[in-house]
């Protein structure tokens, strides 16, 4: 009886012992995130922003910096909307992913296909958009795009404000950041599901993920929770730039937050949207014409932190600035958005990453 009674204060004492060492643990983490944040999101009186750390689905730390409105002196929140520019990426990717999981298209296609007379379009692929690999002109980079920045844009009046410029090179020479292809991505997702881009997203992704704070951006609606978008200049801090959303269309004019983006990054680990043959489509690096890898998927970076794998992607548009982290070994998911462009999350999103790492060996 003694010795029973023993061995169960033993496994108590080594249990309750562990429940501590586990949360001492979590509370280091914890300070060293927020003194790495601190350095560059600590004035409370400024933009700020959110970041957030799980793992396995669960958040380990989710934490809120500065202010959402600045004129309205308005502290920033954990469930604040953002833009998230580039990130709309992924979305893009992944809903063309799922046209081809229905024998809609093929990643093969090449884009005289759907649009005819887009120039050399019968020797740019799908595939050749989605990597990057086109050779179209950005149309970001274009001196004349101030000219339509106001404007409202149907998609292909956005395709023909581009698609003469030379190409930069040959379809599948080099891999280059391109904002250009992706908008011709989400033009035909248009032209094949018969809906606007903007409805496809919501239908087949935000509703059946769960993502019911995000949306396609607008300045006019109204939107619960939004932060506002902020530049800082010499005088101080202006709002932000206004553009119509649908010049950045498919390439960067979604809106979310950091708890419907982990409900994306969980929908993908699960096959919710995508079986794994497609899924996986999004997720490998491929290679150029003169055989060369290069570390882009499908709307997703292909790097690593501290030498593991990772799938990461940043985002920058008027007044906002958003970037991420994933690492499928570990199933690490961080997340940092700013509401204005001269707080930049990306190294300290990364840092976050490579923290919370250290600590899961």
């Amino acid at each position: 009886m003694i010795i029973s009674k023993l061995i169960t204060t033993l496994i108590l004492l080594v249990f309750f012992s562990s429940q501590m060492s586990a949360q001492a643990l979590e509370k280091s983490v914890e300070k060293k995130i927020d003194s790495l944040i601190q350095t560059e999101f600590g004035n409370k009186n400024e933009p700020g922003g959110v970041f957030m750390m799980s793992q396995h689905g669960k958040n380990l730390y989710r934490k809120a910096f500065g202010k959402a409105n600045l004129e309205l002196d308005v502290n920033m929140t954990p469930d604040q909307v953002f833009q998230i520019g580039s990130m709309t990426k992924q979305f893009t990717a992944v809903a063309i992913l799922m046209l081809e999981q229905q024998g809609k298209l093929s990643v093969n296609d090449p884009v005289s296909k759907y649009i005819k007379d887009y120039p050399s379009g019968d020797k740019i692929s799908i595939h050749h958009l989605l990597t990057r690999t086109s050779g179209i002109k950005d149309f970001t980079k274009m001196k004349s795009l101030s000219g339509i920045a106001q404007k409202e844009m149907k998609p292909i009046e956005m395709v023909d404000f581009f698609k003469n410029e030379p190409a930069d090179f040959a379809p599948g020479e080099k891999f280059e950041y391109n904002n250009s292809g992706y908008v011709v991505l989400g033009y035909i997702i248009e032209l094949i599901s018969g809906d606007t881009y903007e409805n496809f997203i919501k239908k087949n992704i935000f509703d059946k993920t769960g993502m019911s704070n995000s949306y396609y951006a607008s300045d006019r609606k109204l939107i619960p929770k939004r932060a506002y978008g902020y530049h800082k200049k010499e005088s101080g801090f202006v709002n932000k730039t206004m553009i119509n959303f649908s010049i950045p269309f498919s390439s960067g004019s979604l809106m979310s937050t950091v708890d419907d983006m982990l409900k994306w990054q969980q929908a993908l680990n699960q096959n919710i949207l995508l079986n794994a043959k497609e899924t996986q489509k999004a997720f490998q690096k491929y290679k150029l014409n003169s055989g060369e890898e290069f570390t882009y998927g499908y709307g997703w970076h292909l790097k690593d932190t501290n030498g593991i794998p990772d799938r990461e992607h940043g985002g920058s548009i008027f007044g906002f600035k958003s970037m991420e982290v994933y690492i499928p070994g570990k199933d690490i998911y961080v997340i940092g958005l700013s509401n204005c462009d001269c707080h930049s999350p990306t190294e300290i999103t990364r840092n976050i990453a490579k923290i919370v790492l250290n600590h899961s060996k």
